[in-house]
């Protein structure tokens, strides 16, 4: 799958939030690192384990997982011969007890009649071990009865002590005054008393320290001496005690490691499966229904990173004869969060997961490829469309009928006639391809096409006018309105405003528009071979200008855009990207008669689009007959010049009919 566009899915932070749910460390990873599946084999058997793991939470309820924190380097240790001690033992013990407890749990979980209970029969028994070390350690420590020699030992050493104190808390109490405390002192690990300085000579021992102010020497007793050593000796042989049982539960660890590996891999298993389950239960997520036929259908979807409290379900479809919908509607109207809604949930089906929605039926994908954002790079020199046509062409580049194709703000970011061809230009690309793709824009040009066009549909986001906010809600099969004029008229703006807004909007191109197609007929006049190819396009011939003729500019009829158009403009006619010649102005309904490949249609003004104009093309007494009559009509035509001719007539049909 490609990164970048799960990024902009955000499909990483679901899967941040689903790591939260792991307990070991690793399995939070490999939920980190989790990708959609492209087998559908495997994204049906993981999500079929999503769901009995939900069972199994709801009715028998948390299942007992270890965290298993630094197991793998424990064994490894055991493994090369070192000794492990208290504290890594007993972390060992502790996940040996939290196997048990797990065999014993799913074998309670085979009544509900559920796969994942067979992981039961996965965890090895490994009873002896784990009693080895209950019985050997206890709070981190080796206990007195791990041996019997052991326990021997440290009953000796308690006894030495005890014998040590009790002399020097008789010498303190025949000695009052040599002291300056009435209790025994400890200096390093050695029983100690608190003489007084001017007492000093009178304690025969060894001197262990001295008090900051001198005024104490903490003396070891001469009387007592012999008892210490023995008891440091009796020290010595209990720590090479403690160190044997160490040792001898350290090579038990060793033999076992590879069972104790495979306990670790069970439950790692189950802890990723069961984190899946707790996000379900927590989104209030369903089972996705995987199809390979190509289409998705989404019931009362949310989008999993909304609160669901002011989520507006999404309804959707696409598919079944339909390849691609095309959504419109006002800004912040919800556009990109169904686009974002409909990608996430398929990314998170594909992976194994279930889905916030009351019933999803998703298809597989071999990519899921996203344009979303404006991607504007000050490092990389990026505007907002050049990074919006890059990342399309790679898109393009790399979907195929496979793919699940997502595009924001089509064709944005650039003058919106060129932006509007652009995007009509990917559409039919995507149609090509023959992926399922969704995209959102503002562009009627735009919504125009898809009504026209077979396998492509009209989707909006509803909008209350008025209370003017927008529902969120998507409604196919019906093309949006930004409602910005209507927004501005109830906001208070003029309506002589709101009527130059609709006239510039919708009924006259800008200056820079004409400016920009004036430039654009210079550069092509001066380069023939560019002359050559726009005139390749078109069954007319476009006569080579060798110098501009003044004429008598045509007729003013009104500055209205439908009413540009003259006999012999040269335009393109869009969806389908033909050039064709004006043979007839617009009529009343807005309709410009054009003759395209020797067929002459009437196309609505808003499908055309000037290339060049007549005034520039053609001398100012140019006959335009030649262009639009037969051989026959034109040589009758020049007879009845000279005269009525009763047996001649004139035939000029056209075809009325509408350019689809």
């Amino acid at each position: 799958m490609n990164t970048k566009s799960m990024k902009a899915l955000e499909f990483d932070k679901i899967l941040e939030k689903l790591s939260e749910y792991a307990i070991s460390d690793h399995t939070k990873q490999k939920l980190l690192d989790l990708s959609p599946y492209l087998n559908e084999r495997d994204i049906k058997t993981k999500i079929n384990e999503t769901g009995e793991a939900v069972k199994i939470l709801n009715q028998i309820g948390t299942p007992p997982l270890a965290s298993m924190k630094d197991l793998e380097k424990y064994l490894e240790l055991s493994e090369k011969g070192s000794m492990l001690v208290p504290e890594q033992l007993t972390d060992i013990g502790l996940f040996l007890n939290a196997c048990a407890r797990m065999k014993r749990f799913l074998k309670k979980a085979e009544s509900l009649d559920i796969g994942i209970a067979g992981y039961g029969g996965s965890f090895q028994e490994l009873s002896t071990l784990g009693s080895e070390i209950d019985r050997s350690i206890r709070n981190n420590s080796v206990e007195d009865t791990a041996t019997k020699e052991l326990k021997d030992i440290r009953r000796k050493i308690d006894q030495a002590n005890q014998t040590i104190k009790t002399k020097l808390e008789n010498l303190l109490r025949s000695k009052k005054e040599w002291f300056n405390e009435s209790y025994i002192s400890s200096r390093n690990g050695h029983y100690v008393l608190p003489v007084r300085k001017e007492y000093k000579h009178q304690v025969s021992g060894s001197v262990l320290d001295i008090s900051s102010t001198g005024s104490t020497y903490f003396i070891l007793p001469t009387s007592v001496m012999k008892i210490e050593e023995e008891r440091s000796l009796l020290e010595i042989e209990e720590s090479n005690e403690v160190r044997k049982i160490l040792y001898t539960l350290t090579a038990l660890v060793a033999e076992n490691s590879a069972s104790i590996r495979l306990n670790m891999e069970c439950m790692e298993a189950l802890d990723f499966i069961f984190a899946k389950a707790k996000l379900s239960i927590d989104m209030k997520a369903t089972t996705p229904t995987i199809n390979s036929n190509r289409y998705i259908k989404i019931k009362n979807g949310k989008h999993p990173l909304i609160n669901p409290l002011e989520c507006v379900p999404l309804n959707f479809s696409i598919g079944d004869g339909i390849s691609g919908i095309v959504i419109t509607g006002p800004n912040t109207g919800g556009k990109t969060v169904a686009l974002k809604t409909v990608g996430l949930l398929q990314l998170m089906a594909q992976s194994g997961l279930h889905v916030p929605c009351e019933r999803a039926d998703l298809c597989m994908n071999n990519l899921v490829l996203c344009d979303i954002g404006d991607g504007q790079s000050i490092t990389e020199n990026l505007s907002t469309f050049s990074s919006h046509i890059t990342n399309i062409i790679n898109i393009l580049a790399h979907s195929s009928s496979e793919s699940l194709v997502l595009l924001d703000e089509l064709g944005s970011g650039t003058d919106p006639a060129e932006g509007m061809g652009i995007a009509i230009a990917i559409l039919e690309e995507l149609i090509n391809i023959g992926c399922l793709f969704v995209a959102t824009t503002h562009y009627p040009e735009v919504k125009e096409y898809a009504n026209k066009t077979k396998g492509l549909l009209n989707a909006k986001m509803a909008f209350d006018r008025e209370s003017l906010k927008p529902l969120y809600r998507l409604e196919i099969g019906e093309a949006g309105e930004s409602c910005a004029l209507y927004i501005a008229k109830r906001l208070g703006l003029p309506n002589r405003m709101l009527e130059r807004a609709y006239e510039e909007a919708y009924c006259k191109e800008s200056n820079s528009q004409k400016n920009l197609m004036n430039s654009n007929l210079e550069l092509i006049l001066k380069d023939d071979s560019k002359l050559t190819q726009v005139g390749s396009n078109s069954d007319y011939p476009i006569p080579t200008v060798v110098h501009r003729i003044e004429k008598e500019k045509p007729k003013k009829q009104s500055g209205t855009r439908c009413n540009r158009f003259q006999i012999g403009d040269s335009v393109m006619v869009y969806p389908q990207k033909k050039i064709g010649i004006v043979y007839e102005t617009a009529n009343e309904k807005g309709e410009v008669g054009v003759q395209i490949q020797k067929k002459k249609v009437l196309v609505n003004h808003k499908r055309i689009q000037l290339k060049a104009s007549a005034s520039e093309m053609y001398p100012e007494d140019y006959d335009f007959s030649i262009v639009f009559d037969s051989v026959a009509n034109r040589k009758a035509r020049r007879k009845m010049e000279k005269g009525y001719q009763p047996d001649l007539e004139i035939t000029y049909e056209k075809d009325s009919n509408h350019y689809n």
